[in-house]
């Protein structure tokens, strides 16, 4: 009994032991990291570049009171025109597309004295052409409608991705310049310096906001266009590309010494 008793206290006294050896003042060491200060600056740079990039939505739409494989037939032929006529107005070697999107086939009713009545039957097909040829985007557009195509659905200018890396580059460098200077500024403000960075956030972005507007009120211009050439008046729709604005933000924390 009297050695099981003497085993334990010294087990008890090694626990003890490395506590009581810690360095003097280790304790404080942490507290004053804990402690440390820190400045958080933000900033935006920004820039209006312009498009090198469009993509359209052109929309057939083809309808026949008879059968829908009439509607289908006459669809078919008016998209495989204007595809044909695409294909050879785009360059594949600088990554322009031609693709079908929405294609949609439906009898159409209407309601007449509370009773849902045929109307006729509906084919709609939407061409997608993505290409950098913007200054061929008015011709194509005009004579996709001349082809047969009812309407163009949208029209949005962009940037190309390595356009877009280029000129993200270009801002983040001028943003996190900005940052880390405004950052150096604070500090000595507050008596202190820069010690360091703890954390850096990063973002680009792309507002096509006035570019998609342009392209809204260039769309009812083109049928105008269409419409005037057929009566011997102007052979082009007024496209106007506007211009995409690029945004590159940086939101960095810095420690203070």
């Amino acid at each position: 009994m009297k050695r099981l008793i003497i085993a334990s206290m010294f087990s008890a006294a090694l626990l003890v032991v490395p506590f009581a050896n810690l360095p003097a003042g280790a304790e404080n060491k942490s507290d004053e990291c804990v402690k440390q200060g820190v400045v958080s600056v933000s900033y935006t740079a920004e820039k209006e570049v312009s498009p090198d990039t469009v993509q359209i939505s052109i929309a057939v739409k083809t309808t026949d009171k008879a059968s829908m494989q009439n509607a289908s037939k006459q669809n078919k032929e008016i998209s495989d025109k204007i595809y044909n006529y695409l294909k050879g107005a785009i360059n594949p070697v600088n990554n322009d597309y031609i693709k079908t999107s929405n294609y949609s086939a439906r009898p159409v009713y209407y309601y007449q004295d509370r009773k849902q009545v045929f109307d006729k039957y509906e084919v709609s097909n939407n061409i997608i052409v993505h290409t950098k040829n913007i200054d061929k985007i008015a011709q194509m557009i005009d004579k996709s409608l001349a082809l047969g195509a009812t309407n163009v659905d949208s029209l949005d200018f962009s940037l190309s991705s390595a356009e877009r890396d280029k000129y993200c580059d270009e801002l983040l460098t001028k943003a996190t310049t900005e940052v880390v200077h405004r950052a150096n500024v604070v500090a000595t403000a507050a008596g202190s310096s820069i010690d360091g960075v703890k954390n850096l956030g990063t973002s680009c972005t792309l507002d096509q906001y006035q570019a998609v507007n342009y392209a809204r009120n260039s769309l009812m211009m083109a049928k105008s266009a269409v419409a005037e050439d057929s009566m011997g008046g102007g052979s082009s729709s007024p496209i106007e590309a506007g211009v995409v604005k690029v945004y590159s933000t940086v939101n960095g924390v810095f420690r203070l010494k």
